[in-house]
C-alpha cells in the first residue's frame, strides 16, 4: 500500500472531529501539546460544533475531512476523538480527491470506519494511534505513547518490534505459528458494523488487529462469531488482539470469560494469534501503520512492523 509523506517539524496538521464532540478546553490543551511536538495546528469547523452526540452535522464533519486533504498547507489529519458518527461519512467523502492527496491520518476507535475507507486498494497507509482531545492531554501520553507516535509519522525507517505497554501485560501467544502480511483492522464493533457495505474489511493474507471497549463479553462473542462465519478469520494470515477494556459480563454467574470466548472462536481457526498487544482503549497505546507489512512470530510472542508508513 502507498506510503504517505512523513511529517516534519513545522508542518501543519488539521484537527478534525468526525465522530463525537470534544470540549474546547480539551482541544485547546491538545493544540498546545501538538505544538510542543513541533507542529502547527489548524482547527476545522467540526472542532467547534455539536449536534446530538456528533461534532456537528454529517456534511460539516465530512466536509472538514475533504478540505483537510485538499488543503496544500496541511500535511497531516488528526481526528480529535472517537465516539460515534464516523460511519455516516464515507458516502459524503470525495474519495477521488483524497486518494490523490495522501497524508498522515491518525485516530482509532470510531475512526476505524475511516481507516477501512482510506486503506482501500486505491488508498494509502493510515495510523491507528492516540488522539488529541483524549490521549494527547492524558498524563500517560509522555514517553511510550508520544515517542511511538512521533516515530511512526516522522521516521522513514520501519518501527520494528512493537514493545509491550509499560506497566501492562506482556504479549502472549494464543495460537502458535508465524505470519506475515499487511496490518488491517481496529475496533471490533466498527469492523462488524461495516460488514455487507462497500467498506467491508478485506482480511485476505493480512494480519488482523482487533480491540474494543464497553462491550459485554456476550457481544464480543457475537461479533467474533460474525467475523468467523463471514470467513474473515479464516482469510487472515494472523490475528493480533489488543486491549479489551471495560467488558463486564451481563450476568457474572452465568457468563463466559473473554479467554474462554477466544478459546472457543479464535483458537479453532488455527491462525497464529497474539493477545495483550498494546493498542486500543487502554491508557497507553502504540501507533501502528495500517496497510504496512508486519510479521507475527508466535514462538517469540512478538509483532514486528517491517515496513514504514511514511516516506
Amino acid at each position: 500500500m502507498r506510503k504517505v509523506p512523513a511529517l516534519r517539524e513545522g508542518d501543519t496538521v488539521a484537527f478534525v472531529s468526525p465522530s463525537s464532540q470534544s470540549s474546547m478546553d480539551s482541544i485547546e490543551k491538545a493544540v498546545r501539546v501538538t505544538e510542543d511536538m513541533g507542529f502547527r495546528v489548524k482547527l476545522s469547523r467540526s472542532c467547534y460544533e455539536s449536534e446530538g452526540y456528533h461534532a456537528g452535522g454529517d456534511f460539516i464533519r465530512a466536509d472538514d475531512i475533504n478540505r483537510a486533504f485538499l488543503d496544500p498547507e496541511v500535511s497531516g489529519v488528526f481526528c480529535v476523538r472517537g465516539g460515534d458518527g464516523a460511519i455516516r461519512l464515507p458516502q459524503r467523502l470525495d474519495l477521488d480527491a483524497i486518494y490523490r492527496n495522501p497524508k498522515v491520518f491518525l485516530g482509532y476507535s470510531d475512526v476505524t470506519t475511516l481507516h477501512l475507507v482510506l486503506n482501500r486498494p486505491r488508498g494509502f497507509i493510515t495510523f491507528h494511534g492516540p488522539m488529541p482531545a483524549t490521549d494527547f492531554i492524558s498524563s500517560s501520553f509522555p514517553g511510550y505513547v508520544r515517542d511511538g507516535l512521533l516515530r511512526a509519522v516522522t521516521d522513514v525507517e520501519p518501527l520494528g518490534e512493537i514493545a509491550p505497554c509499560p506497566g501492562g501485560p506482556a504479549m502472549e501467544t494464543l495460537v502458535s505459528g508465524t505470519a506475515e502480511g499487511d496490518l488491517t483492522g481496529g475496533n471490533l464493533a466498527l469492523i462488524c458494523a461495516l460488514m455487507g457495505t462497500p467498506w467491508e474489511i478485506d482480511t485476505r493474507g493480512k494480519i488482523l488487529l482487533l480491540e474494543d471497549t464497553d462491550e459485554p463479553v456476550f457481544r464480543i462473542d457475537r461479533m467474533l462469531t460474525q467475523l468467523r462465519l463471514a470467513g474473515k478469520l479464516d482469510d487472515a494470515a494472523g490475528i493480533v488482539l489488543g486491549q479489551f477494556t471495560r467488558i463486564p459480563p451481563r450476568k457474572p454467574k452465568d457468563s463466559f470469560t473473554l479467554p474462554e470466548v477466544l478459546e472457543a472462536i479464535i483458537v479453532p481457526e488455527g491462525k497464529p494469534t497474539l493477545v495483550n498487544a498494546c493498542f486500543g482503549h487502554g491508557p497507553r497505546k502504540a501507533t501502528l501503520p495500517l496497510g504496512a507489512r508486519a510479521v507475527l512470530d508466535g514462538s517469540r510472542s512478538t509483532l514486528t512492523v517491517v515496513e514504514p508508513g511514511v516516506e
